[in-house]
């Protein structure tokens, strides 16, 4: 075979396992059937049947959200990279600004959880610049792709069975379930599950909102961070115990340590090891 045309066969081939590796693994034609079981196992699971019907009618197959599950690249930057880039001045501004105006709540909750308030307030900016960018994807329809999509079918199955959870219990409507496309929702991007099993009513209003209400954000993530090993007073850059509870929040190395960074530069700690390891 001439070398032009030995050429021409390797880059079809790369092309189409390129276009193969953005497809779903099963046919979005069995969408449909899928679905129809789904609602059986969730009735099975004692989800109400309202609570099923509001969440799961007219739900669809949304390939783009394959396509970004396929395409995602952020964390391949160094820590020098990620951070230098989301820690700018005006972060830090904005981050020391929301420390003074949550003051009270913020010393509440680490006085209940023990989770200081730079933490809670560097994870909140990172995660949605205090709430600006959420997202407005239906998180339901997000994470109902994600589990007919064969790479990560139980992971997603189990949120989006807590998703119709969050529904049944009166967090949020359906409606109100906008988010991420890999289905986080809220103002520190909570995936279903953790928004099911972690959320708090922090402002006493009758259910956690975590889209709206910052002391019921600021709450649930300190409660996360607890539930899975926050120690009191310790610190929390990198080879500390508390850092490991970043790891929990992210396994990303980069995100875990600029989470570290950016927190530690709030509390006013220029030397924090999270920069200079």
């Amino acid at each position: 075979m001439p070398a032009s045309m030995r050429i021409s066969v390797i880059a079809a081939l790369l092309l189409t396992a390129g276009q193969a590796s953005a497809a779903t693994c099963r046919d979005p034609a069995g969408f449909e059937k899928w679905l129809s079981d789904i609602q059986q196992e969730a009735a099975a699971q004692g989800i109400s049947s309202e609570a099923i019907r509001q969440g799961l009618s007219g739900v669809t197959f949304d390939q783009n959200v394959i396509k970004k599950d396929r395409g995602q690249g952020v964390f391949k930057q160094s820590f020098e990279q990620f951070a230098g880039r989301m820690v700018s001045q005006g972060r830090l501004r904005s981050g020391a600004n929301m420390l003074k105006r949550h003051d009270t709540t913020l010393a509440r909750i680490e006085q209940r959880f023990g989770v200081p308030g730079p933490i809670l307030v560097a994870i909140w900016g990172l995660e949605s610049d205090f709430g600006a960018v959420r997202g407005n994807l239906p998180v339901i329809r997000s994470v109902a792709t994600l589990a007919y999509d064969c790479r990560r079918t139980e992971f997603f199955q189990a949120h989006l069975f807590d998703a119709l959870r969050i529904v049944d219990r009166g967090d949020l409507s359906p409606a109100e379930m906008r988010g991420a496309w890999a289905g986080e929702l809220g103002q520190t991007q909570f995936m279903p599950s953790s928004y099911y099993k972690y959320a708090v009513d922090f402002d006493g209003n009758g259910r956690a909102d975590l889209l709206h209400s910052p002391a019921d954000v600021l709450a649930s993530t300190a409660n996360y961070l607890k539930e899975h090993g926050w120690v009191r007073g310790a610190d929390w850059s990198p080879g500390a115990p508390n850092y490991e509870v970043l790891r929990a929040w992210n396994k990303s190395q980069v995100y875990s340590r600029t989470i570290a960074y950016y927190a530690s530069k709030l509390a006013g700690d220029d030397t924090s090891a999270a920069a200079s390891q």
